[in-house]
């Protein structure tokens, strides 16, 4: 199965997707973007959660990566590293953004004991990735843990240049994979008629250069 493909389908089907050419959306980053992608409606449809969490099994399986531990990046990762952890039958933690000021205020939920991490690896489980601020940021908490992080899983990701360099930065570095992404979404928009020609350029030249666009 071409999941990229089929993910997108279901995105633009359900639609997880809102594509506004003339009044762009400001995302978490604070980049203008002409698409605003909200995973979190996968939640409703059980068949696309377990499509979600085929092709993650599919990417694991490609890429070759070994893993003792899946940790999803609060809010939206934590639903389908559940479903992927339980599919799996693997430990399964989720990352809080940022450090709660009550109770334990851990960065990290689900550890019986911080021994737990110590030498893992441990797959982070994204929603999506647009410049890859808040997967670096989970990636440095489960680091400092003592966790070992090799790579990000995503369900999606933008495509975008600031993000390979983000990720390469870090030292270790880390990979990040994602199911599907801006790319093929424009394609299948293009081809079921979502996009015309001249939409399907201004997003292509968005990608390449975002900030000079809007």
């Amino acid at each position: 199965m071409d999941y990229a493909r089929e993910i997108a389908k279901a995105a633009l089907d359900v639609p997880t997707v809102k594509i506004q050419l003339d009044n762009p959306f400001v995302l978490v980053s604070g980049m203008k973007s002409p698409m605003y992608n909200d995973n979190r409606k996968f939640l409703f449809y059980p068949q696309h959660r377990a499509l979600i969490a085929d092709g993650f099994v599919d990417l694991i399986d490609r890429e070759n990566i070994s893993y003792d531990v899946i940790a999803g990046v609060a809010t939206a990762g934590i639903s389908p590293a559940t479903t992927l952890a339980d599919r799996l039958g693997f430990p399964l933690v989720y990352i809080n953004k940022t450090t709660k000021f009550h109770g334990l205020k851990n960065r990290i939920e689900g550890l019986g004991d911080e021994k737990d991490f110590f030498g893992k690896r441990v797959l982070v489980i994204e929603d999506l990735i647009t410049t890859g601020g808040s997967s670096i940021s989970a990636i440095k908490v489960v680091r400092d843990a003592n966790g070992i992080v090799e790579h990000c899983l995503s369900i999606f990701n933008y495509c975008l240049a600031e993000a390979e360099d983000n990720f390469s930065s870090l030292n270790p570095p880390c990979r990040f994979h994602s199911i599907s992404n801006y790319n093929i979404l424009l394609e299948v928009a293009y081809e079921i008629g979502t996009l015309t020609p001249e939409q399907f350029k201004q997003m292509q030249e968005w990608r390449i250069n975002p900030k000079a666009n809007f």
